[in-house]
């Protein structure tokens, strides 16, 4: 199992419809959203390209928004993973 682990930018919560979208994706087993991150969980990745998007709401007016992080790695094996990293659109 691999999971997706995006940190949200400060002041932004995952839109109802983000979620709804990724649900019905085949290749996502399932989704927690805690207080700063959402957490996705997919069975399995194979060769070919996945594309997610998270649509974000913006509840609390930040200054100075920082970059935000998303890792992704192997539920058996947390060691191994990729870190990148996201920023809001015209920010």
């Amino acid at each position: 199992m691999v999971i997706i682990e995006v940190s949200l930018l400060s002041g932004f919560i995952m839109s109802s419809r983000s979620r709804t979208l990724l649900e019905n994706t085949t290749v996502v087993k399932k989704i927690e959203v805690k207080t700063n991150v959402v957490y996705i969980y997919l069975e399995k990745l194979n060769d070919e390209s996945q594309t997610f998007i998270l649509q974000l709401e913006q509840v609390i007016q930040v200054k100075n928004l920082k970059p935000a992080n998303i890792k992704i790695y192997d539920y058996y094996q947390p060691g191994g993973f990729q870190i990148s990293c996201y920023s809001g659109v015209g920010s």
